[in-house]
């Protein structure tokens, strides 16, 4: 039997922001967005959590249960001052890169609210520019000292019309998880709810097992899972930045060591885990093969069993 294919070309960027500098990780996203459309092909690119603005890994900001050091409000100050305004002058920026590249992106931001820092995926689409934002809802550990808590305002799951296909056009919805959110099932399932077809994860948990998380969700929601990782090295911060030991610092140490890729709805890994160094993964993505998954399995749909379970989700704040 002949199935018109519904397909897309979609990356995933392993990444870091490079010396808390603004300029030069903008730099950086137009060069590895352009390299993801002129190589691959790439219709969508996804990159890691806090690319722009930057992850403080081994950074304690002088904190202690009951304490806070001048000296760490001074680095607060500086990171401070690396995030960005969403929407703002460096999305601005971003908006230029999608419409003249034509890949639409979804980027992990450290985001500046008044005195407040959130860690934030942004969608920024080529036609219409920045579309919308997901805050992360928990920080994990001691992120909570740095990081607001988004809300139920900030859940988008954007629909979006990509050239391809037989029929000349294929529809994905796409959503943003940072990190551990992914370990929440109830925003898992309100995704699901949502019918999305691209489940992006902007992360920088480089840890292995972290894959079988990725290859689960993938085969529970029945998308296609592409999950951003950084990777990062001494070179990639400040010089002065904390690392994990004062006493051997070198340029080639690795902070965050990624572990990026691209899962279909079936769990089969299409590209990945990219270890060791920065770079684009890519693969064609037929969005079919999210209905095939439903055959069997729905967690929307014939397997929710909305007569024992009941869902509710909050998106008014």
């Amino acid at each position: 039997m002949s199935v018109d294919s519904k397909l897309l070309r979609a990356s995933v960027v392993q990444t870091c922001c490079q010396e808390y500098s603004l300029d030069k990780t903008l730099d950086k996203l137009e060069e590895l967005v352009r390299l993801a459309k002129d190589r691959d092909g790439s219709q969508l690119a996804v990159f890691p959590e806090a690319f722009i603005g930057g992850y403080p890994k081994h950074s304690t900001f002088g904190a202690v249960v009951g304490e806070r050091s001048p000296e760490g409000r001074d680095e607060y100050v500086r990171y401070h001052a690396a995030a960005i305004e969403v929407p703002g002058p460096a999305v601005s920026r971003i908006d230029s890169i999608s419409r003249e590249t034509g890949v639409f992106l979804v980027v992990g931001v450290i985001e500046r609210d008044g005195g407040t820092l959130y860690c934030t995926a942004i969608f920024v689409d080529p036609q219409q520019g920045y579309l919308s934002k997901h805050r992360k809802l928990v920080p994990t550990a001691c992120e909570r000292l740095i990081w607001g808590q988004g809300d139920g305002t900030t859940l988008p799951v954007v629909e979006k019309a990509f050239a391809g296909g037989e029929k000349g056009e294929v529809t994905a919805k796409i959503s943003a998880t940072i990190c551990w959110e992914n370990y929440v099932p109830l925003l898992r399932q309100y995704y699901y709810n949502q019918g999305v077809s691209i489940y992006t994860a902007p992360t920088v948990d480089a840890r292995p097992v972290w894959q079988n998380t990725m290859v689960h969700i993938a085969l529970e929601g029945r998308c296609f899972v592409l999950s951003a990782n950084q990777f990062a090295q001494e070179r990639h911060y400040p010089s002065d930045h904390a690392v994990r030991n004062a006493d051997q610092r070198h340029e080639d140490n690795v902070m965050i060591a990624g572990g990026s890729m691209i899962v279909n709805p079936l769990g089969e890994i299409l590209a990945g885990p990219l270890r060791g160094e920065e770079g684009v993964l890519t693969a064609t993505l037929d969005l079919n093969d999210c209905v095939r998954g439903k055959f069997d399995l729905d967690v929307a749909g014939h397997y929710a069993r909305p007569d024992v379970f009941k869902f509710t989700a909050n998106t008014s704040g």
